[in-house]
């Protein structure tokens, strides 16, 4: 059956439809009011209203069933339950920042708490440069400075520092992304409360926890008082089935839910992500579902806790955890339904994540470069999708292909880790056959622009495949230039002819 990611139902019970997210009606868009059955054997996704919640009865000790994100909100308020839209005074579990935050994080904090006071807790603020760091800018290395100083004054205990930039392996320290090491450093356990500097912070609810971007000012006041005032926000469920076709990615799920829902279509809102097809997934593409659920506008993104989960926490972290998981019964502002054997590959055309898009629709689209890294696409099994492609492909890049590994430990995997099905080739044995440019220093590159320096930088109006999360004019440099976010598979395809291309052609 063809895949047609315009055909979308809603089924409609006692919520108007003001009460769903924003949606854009189209020919193809079906409200059935009775909801009793299936309107087309061609339906791909199904958005359905939960019943309304059961009040609880005036007496007695009955249970409110709760999402995972009101469990967890609950919990690190000291209450037995919270609701939708209620403010809720939250214990923070972990606090991190950046280079280019850091400074104004601890400048307020100074100057509200005072240049004596102490931070709430010194195990708890997580420091990590990872945005503006192989650059020859100076105010960029003062950032990091600034950062290094805050934390040896309050023997702040996880600050990943750097010095030699001529080495970053010199830089034991050192680790690289934030999002990705704070992952693989053991920071994030399910069940806890997370806030982060930086929007894509959202990247640690594939560990079942809550995990949001703040402000500087929201991060000093928590640095003073490990405590913030939010607004609990209500839950749209995220229900993907299917056997995943093996030329697709999680990229190309998330991509396709924000396509769908549109850019503003979960603001405020938590993306809860269930089925067969996201139990299926590895920690590394949980993450990049995670990851661009703020592309949505969602406050955060989450996946339940299992197996998978706790495997990969073996060996990151001693630290007691407890998962929390939905009721049954919970209230769902809406639900949504795919069936991931249907989906092709696509992308997300200029400018903006929702602009989607089949890759095999725009295989006349010519493109200048492509570039292969970040929070969402620079993890190891992003790089090894991308030699997967490369090595079918037998073939050299028609176009300059950038590397940037995440982490430290990304980049040492792939000079060690083997190819399966590659004769015992590494990734980065590949990329040389391929062509591609040497892997960099692990770092955000060129992700956010940064300085005209910056590795893999747009400095041209010229048209990019990228493995990263935005497309906005000047995003990655140039303000002409053209950006098409699209998964390691369809960035590697795209490469190897010089045009958007659907990774079908080599797989």
């Amino acid at each position: 059956m063809a895949f047609s990611y315009s055909s979308f139902i809603i089924c409609k019970k006692d919520l108007g439809l003001s009460a769903l997210p924003s949606l854009s009606l189209s020919s193809s868009f079906i409200i059935d009011q009775k909801c009793k059955k299936p309107i087309s054997k061609n339906i791909v996704s199904l958005v359905s209203s939960q019943e309304k919640k059961r009040n609880p009865s005036a007496t007695g000790s009955t249970k409110t069933p709760m999402t995972a994100t009101e469990k967890i909100l609950a919990r690190a308020s000291e209450k037995s339950k919270v609701s939708p839209g209620e403010n809720a005074w939250i214990n923070i579990d972990v606090l991190m920042t950046n280079d280019i935050a850091c400074p104004g994080v601890t400048g307020i904090f100074k100057k509200e708490f005072g240049n004596t006071a102490k931070v709430w807790d010194r195990e708890k603020f997580v420091v990590i440069p990872d945005h503006y760091i192989f650059t020859s800018d100076e105010r960029a290395h003062r950032n990091v400075d600034i950062s290094r100083d805050f934390c040896m004054e309050h023997d702040i205990k996880y600050f990943y520092d750097i010095q030699d930039r001529s080495n970053f392996r010199a830089n034991p320290d050192y680790k690289g992304v934030c999002h990705i090491a704070l992952a693989q450093e053991g920071h994030c356990r399910p069940g806890e409360v997370m806030f982060g500097t930086d929007s894509h912070t959202t990247s640690a609810g594939a560990f079942g926890q809550f995990a949001t971007g703040i402000g500087n000012t929201d991060a000093a006041f928590i640095l003073g008082t490990g405590k913030l005032l939010i607004k609990v926000p209500p839950t749209l469920r995220f229900v993907l089935d299917g056997e995943m076709p093996n030329y697709l990615l999680a990229k190309d799920l998330i991509l396709n839910i924000i396509g769908e829902i549109s850019l503003s279509g979960a603001t405020y809102k938590a993306m809860e992500f269930a089925g067969t097809t996201i139990e299926s997934l590895s920690m590394d593409e949980r993450m990049t579902i995670c990851n661009m659920v703020v592309e949505a506008g969602g406050k955060n993104g989450i996946v339940a806790a299992d197996r998978t989960t706790y495997e990969y926490l073996e060996d990151k972290t001693s630290a007691p955890y407890e998962p929390v998981f939905s009721d049954e019964k919970a209230s769902f502002l809406a639900q949504y339904r795919f069936d991931v054997s249907e989906m092709e590959p696509v992308v997300a055309k200029p400018h903006s994540p929702d602009n989607r898009a089949l890759a095999r629709d725009c295989n006349n689209v010519k493109i200048d470069r492509v570039y292969i890294g970040s929070c969402t696409g620079g993890k190891t099994e992003d790089f090894m999708a991308a030699a997967k492609v490369f090595l079918a492909g037998g073939e050299t890049v028609k176009v300059p292909t950038f590397l940037v590994p995440a982490t430290q430990k990304v980049w040492m995997d792939l000079y060690t880790l083997e190819v399966p099905g590659s004769g015992g080739k590494t990734c980065s044995q590949i990329f040389e056959e391929a062509g591609c440019d040497p892997p960099a220093s692990p770092s955000c590159g060129a992700c956010l622009g940064g300085p005209k320096d910056t590795y893999g930088r747009l400095n041209e109006p010229q048209v990019c495949v990228s493995t990263t999360n935005r497309n906005f004019p000047g995003r990655m440099g140039h303000m002409e230039g053209q950006i098409y976010l699209a998964s390691p598979y369809t960035a590697a395809a795209s490469a190897l002819t010089g045009f958007v291309t659907d990774p079908r052609k080599f797989l």
